[in-house]
């Protein structure tokens, strides 16, 4: 594994821990990107990396992705991310967890964990056995917690009407072509929602079986995962895994908007310029996929603070992510710049950079 330093995504990271334990097994790497606004909060993600070296690029990126997105959310956190390391078969056992968690428990509180792609409540709570430094935990009806992605597909879903409106003029997302790559908890629960605003969708997932189903049920196409970027459409929703806009794929974007929930759908900082120049609006994606950390920290802080956190303040802060957006595209169009690049500057003078 090459020295953290010299990644391209090494961005002056606070620490970056790999993290062994030869009993469970468990390989893992926690980035902690900042703690300027508070403890560094991000998930955990649970994958099979062919090369430990993607494995490092993912927990920089991530993790200043949540520097971004926290700071930009107004939350009192920072940002940080850990990656576990499984092997080709998906191996993820209770020791595991259980490692891992006294991993966190050894930072004292500078990270927070959560899910990710690959995780659950039931691993949250396996993890929670060893260290109080966790959030996602199961929650009561009418509070804040549990399960990320309701919260993140509203935000999402939130942020697409206000794309629709401020680059196609729209009040209502009546007949709008939104085409969703990825049919999981945060993109099915996108596609839910935008079928009940009357939308025409188009859905794809690595599991086409996935795709169809939904489609079925929401009256939909579906088609195969590695069409789903050249469809003609009004907004191109990724849900799935980043970096997926590149050179290639985004001269086959035949879209007005890309709005989504993915991490890093970037695959490097230039290309939000390629889509600027385009004349596609972006929506920064930590800034649209806040929903789901905006809940899960609010659960984490009230309980830190022992006191009960009921939904009200979750979905107010939820519903003031268009108004960022806005904010950001409003200021893309008058400098000339894009939307990632304003959206970076506003996050990196929050984190005190």
């Amino acid at each position: 594994m090459p020295a953290f330093w010299s990644e391209p995504d090494w961005d002056e990271h606070e620490r970056v821990e790999v993290v062994h334990d030869r009993a469970s097994g468990l390989t893992a790497i926690i980035a902690l990107h900042s703690t300027h606004l508070g403890p560094a909060a991000g998930g955990t993600r649970f994958w099979h990396y062919d090369d430990p070296a993607k494995a490092m690029r993912d927990a920089l990126r991530l993790s200043r992705g949540m520097s971004y997105k926290n700071a930009m959310a107004g939350l009192p956190i920072g940002g940080g991310k850990a990656v576990v390391l499984l092997d080709k078969d998906g191996t993820k056992t209770e020791a595991m967890l259980h490692a891992f968690g006294d991993a966190v428990e050894a930072l004292g509180g500078r990270y927070v964990t959560a899910e990710d792609v690959g995780a659950s409540e039931a691993d949250m709570v396996a993890i929670h056995t060893r260290t109080q430094h966790v959030c996602g935990l199961p929650a009561e009806d009418g509070e804040a917690g549990g399960d990320p992605g309701p919260f993140t597909a509203m935000g999402i879903y939130l942020g697409i009407k206000a794309a629709v409106a401020h680059k196609l003029g729209k009040s209502t997302m009546q007949d709008v072509h939104v085409a969703v790559q990825g049919c999981g908890s945060v993109g099915g629960g996108v596609a839910r929602l935008l079928a009940n605003d009357g939308a025409k969708l188009t859905l794809s997932d690595i599991d086409q079986n996935r795709a169809a189903e939904l489609a079925s049920e929401l009256g939909g196409d579906s088609l195969a995962a590695a069409d789903v970027m050249s469809v003609a459409c009004d907004v191109f929703s990724p849900n799935a895994l980043g970096a997926i806009l590149d050179d290639e794929s985004i001269a086959r974007l035949d879209c007005a908007i890309v709005a989504g929930g993915a991490n890093n759908q970037l695959a490097r900082p230039h290309h939000g310029q390629q889509l600027h120049d385009r004349g596609i609006l972006y929506a920064p994606d930590y800034v649209i996929n806040a929903g789901g950390i905006i809940n899960v920290s609010y659960e984490y802080l009230c309980r830190r603070e022992g006191k009960p956190c009921d939904l009200d303040a979750v979905n107010e802060r939820i519903g003031q992510i268009p108004g960022r957006l806005r904010e950001i595209w409003n200021e893309s169009h008058a400098s000339g710049r894009p939307s990632n690049e304003v959206a970076d500057a506003m996050a990196q003078r929050l984190i005190g950079r």
